[in-house]
């Protein structure tokens, strides 16, 4: 017969967290999907072209945008940080890419998303640099690039403009481009959202990411490089909003100083809504990217049904709040099925 000895008891209750944790993770992604489900049901029954091909296509290519961002962002706040110079590198990148068919006619469309992606990891450096090496909050740092790349883009553009007319067509087109009625930039991005969520899952420098915003000094005694990690997540984040910047400039076409203006908070939305904890150490990035797809889907039923845009943000603000409320009242809840899973253990 076997026995449980008490050094046994830490290995169970590791074993039973994990458990409880992934429980919670499953479900909390199921209930965005039935969320999502009930609304385009509800939605399709008021106004049936809510359904229709180009609109659910429109919608993913909307949605690809701000999931690639979201999945960037989830990475920055697992760790128990926020990257809130995102909207201000997409801006800059957008302007900075696309103008390169300007200024080298005849340049590939990959380079142009090479250039986008410099942009952000050029930015990004400066952030993950102070954050992580200067252990300078995230908040403080991140708010204060949002302002000074922000300002740098509206030094270099001024008053000039992109306009969709000095870009090649390949490049506008890019958002019409389907695979089986699929638009492609929604399975490119998808594939990014799959080999995040491996690598969060599967890698040991991923799951860092969650020991980190879980208790940084637990994290620290495991020997975790905490810097190492923080600057990676960061770094990761700056270089899907550069690219990110890109595919903005191939949606929209004419970027000017303003683009993508508190596009950061609506990646932030998307995020939190979709399961991410805002104080870290549990979400995932399909999660996030599902988060996404909630809130462009809500801003498309809106449109359709006709309903003013400005109930958008007030719907996407409630459910921030939900989301926020719900992740305090299950962290309390764990907390506390863990203590009583202890005590078990140890008695």
């Amino acid at each position: 017969m076997s026995t449980t000895t008490v050094d046994d008891a830490p290995i169970a209750t590791e074993i039973g967290s994990t458990r409880l944790v992934d429980w919670v993770l499953r479900a909390r992604t199921f209930g965005i999907v039935a969320v999502l489900a009930l609304f385009v049901l509800v939605t399709a029954a008021i106004e049936s072209r809510f359904v229709s091909t180009n609109n659910i296509q429109f919608i993913l290519t909307q949605t690809s945008l701000y999931a690639l961002l979201a999945v960037g962002e989830a990475i920055v706040i697992i760790t128990r940080n926020v990257d809130l110079s995102i909207g201000s590198i997409v801006g800059f990148s957008a302007y900075v890419s696309v103008n390169q068919f300007q200024a080298h006619p005849g340049i590939s469309i990959l380079l142009v998303f090479l250039v986008g992606l410099g942009v952000g990891l050029a930015c990004a450096l400066v952030t993950a640099t102070v954050v992580a090496v200067g252990r300078v909050p995230s908040l403080v740092v991140t708010l204060a690039m949002l302002y000074i790349i922000r300002g740098v883009d509206t030094i270099v553009v001024g008053s000039k403009e992109v306009v969709a007319s000095s870009e090649p067509d390949s490049f506008n087109n890019l958002p019409e481009h389907t695979v089986l009625g699929i638009p492609a930039i929604a399975l490119a991005v998808a594939v990014v959202v799959a080999i995040a969520a491996y690598y969060m899952r599967s890698y040991r420098s991923g799951r860092d990411l969650y020991a980190i915003g879980s208790e940084p000094q637990a994290a620290t005694l495991a020997g975790i490089p905490i810097a190492r990690r923080v600057f990676v997540a960061f770094l990761l984040s700056g270089a899907l909003a550069g690219v990110a910047g890109v595919l903005w400039a191939s949606e929209y076409a004419t970027i000017n100083s303003t683009a993508a203006t508190g596009l950061e908070l609506q990646v932030i939305a998307a995020v939190v809504v979709g399961g991410v904890a805002i104080f870290g150490g549990s979400g995932t990035v399909v999660g996030a990217a599902l988060g996404a797809l909630l809130l462009q889907t809500i801003t498309s039923a809106l449109n359709v049904l006709g309903i003013p845009s400005i109930w958008t943000e007030a719907i996407a603000g409630f459910l921030l709040v939900v989301a926020i409320t719900l992740d305090r009242v299950i962290q309390v809840q764990q907390a506390a099925a863990l203590r009583r899973r202890r005590v078990r253990l140890g008695a």
